[in-house]
């Protein structure tokens, strides 16, 4: 399979930013819940295999009439869906000028579909990027489209170890998300490889197979469901490690902000970051909500995504799946994160 297409499922019309979306076309939705980062007021965002258009149309509403979305994907039918109900969501908003747009297209072939370089501020996808056979291609164009500053938010399918040609190749397990799924280390290898940031993660959920044929396909492989941030950053931008104070006033994060797996930022409180965090901080769009100031004695790292305690620093998202799990044991049930929900396969 090429491209970015969207898996089958349901979901609520209401995101991590809080918007309530009136009308959304879930009868041809191929997602796996919503995929959305924060502080997106005024901009333009970019949805990688967008299907329909439901995560398209809640993006529009939160980014306001100064921002713009595009959605793009692979399957033209889809495509053509989710323009008929452009005018819908633009009346219910209240805005005078349409800030959505729909095309069909491939991700890993952005160029061809007129996406100029360093034209957006924030990618985000949904489970798709596993889709693609060259994910390194989809990647170096999502790098390239984004702005210095620029992030892609994700959610996808993780594996435990390389993947071996049976699970590659068995149909079923393809279209469950599950044979195109990357080895969890290699992502950063690639993502370095083409200029961003460590990945950073922020949340992870198993996946449970529940199915004895496919179980002895897959052996000893393990699947988990992860939310990363990349961020790409000015190439001459000097790294330097910092104290940060959290504004607050993000919508719907006002008194905190969960960064990632490692870093909660609490309004008012004095946080001691690396340098690559630092940078992040400084130039992204956060810049706006925190104030800086110089950091003390070098900070232990690892694999650049770090804080005051070597120790507590996750970038295994099957530790973090596995630590949420215990967690989730001892609460109150809720929504389990990542974007195939319920801990079940695709």
């Amino acid at each position: 399979m090429k491209g970015g297409g969207r898996r089958g499922g349901e979901g609520s019309g209401k995101g991590r930013g809080g918007a309530a979306c009136p009308h959304l076309p879930f009868l041809r939705y191929y997602g796996c819940g919503l995929v959305i980062p924060e502080r997106l007021e005024d901009c333009w965002v970019l949805d990688l295999g967008s299907g329909s258009g439901r995560d398209c149309y809640a993006l529009s509403q939160l980014v306001g009439e100064k921002g713009h979305v595009t959605g793009i994907d692979m399957t033209e039918g889809q495509v053509e869906v989710a323009k008929k109900y452009v005018d819908y969501h633009m009346k219910k908003y209240g805005f005078q000028t349409p800030n959505v747009n729909f095309i069909h297209g491939y991700i890993e072939k952005l160029a061809d579909a007129g996406i100029q370089d360093e034209s957006y501020d924030i990618i985000v996808s949904n489970c798709v990027i596993n889709l693609v056979p060259d994910k390194q291609q989809v990647l170096r164009e999502a790098y390239r489209v984004l702005k210095p500053g620029g992030e892609l938010y994700f959610s996808d399918v993780l594996a435990s170890l390389e993947l071996p040609e049976e699970i590659r190749m068995h149909k079923v397990l393809w279209g469950e998300c599950l044979g195109g799924a990357l080895y969890w280390k290699n992502l950063a290898i690639l993502v370095r490889e083409i200029g961003f940031c460590t990945p950073r993660l922020v949340t992870a959920s198993l996946i449970t197979i529940q199915n004895e044929e496919l179980e002895r396909v897959t052996g000893d492989c393990r699947f988990v469901s992860a939310t990363f941030r990349l961020f790409k950053l000015p190439q001459a931008e000097p790294a330097e490690k910092c104290q940060v104070v959290y504004n607050g006033g993000i919508t719907g994060h006002e008194k905190e902000l969960i960064f990632d797996a490692n870093f909660t930022f609490k309004q008012g409180d004095l946080v001691e970051v690396d340098e690559e965090t630092a940078a992040v901080l400084k130039n992204s769009r956060f810049a706006r909500d925190f104030l800086f100031r110089p950091g003390g004695e070098s900070l232990p790292t690892s694999g650049g995504c770090s804080g005051s305690d070597s120790q507590q620093i996750i970038t295994d998202p099957f530790k973090l799946a596995e630590e949420s799990d215990l967690v989730k044991s001892r609460c109150a049930p809720g929504a389990a994160g990542g974007c195939c929900r319920q801990k079940q396969s695709c």
